[in-house]
């Protein structure tokens, strides 16, 4: 079965990309620090979905798609929340660049779902 979703005027969500340069060598630290956040996150009210990428040509450049229900109460409620403390006080120890991030409006999702 196929789904298709198209934004609603007014519609709050908000998707990002971010983009991290890990120092190599210390992408098991890097993925160790992130998973418990992702593993939170996705217990949040406003959460719609992640997905963590890896690049197939640089091991060490990882790419994270979020989408949530509110940018608002994402950057009030969820970006300060405890459980991503530890995540982003080492970033700057572990990744060799600043993360990128992207904001995007999401228009329209299709997705192939089990029958």
């Amino acid at each position: 079965m196929l789904q298709s979703t198209t934004a609603r005027p007014g519609d709050k969500t908000v998707a990002f990309t971010v983009t991290l340069h890990v120092k190599p060598g210390r992408e098991a630290e890097f993925l160790d620090l992130l998973t418990p956040v992702l593993d939170a996150m996705r217990h949040e009210p406003s959460f719609v979905n992640a997905v963590l990428h890896r690049s197939p040509d640089d091991p060490t450049l990882f790419m994270i798609y979020e989408t949530w229900a509110d940018l608002d109460e994402l950057v009030q409620v969820q970006i300060p929340r405890g459980y991503r403390q530890a995540y982003i006080a080492a970033l700057p120890d572990v990744l060799r660049q600043e993360r990128g991030v992207t904001i995007w409006q999401p228009i329209r999702g299709d997705f192939a779902s089990a029958a």
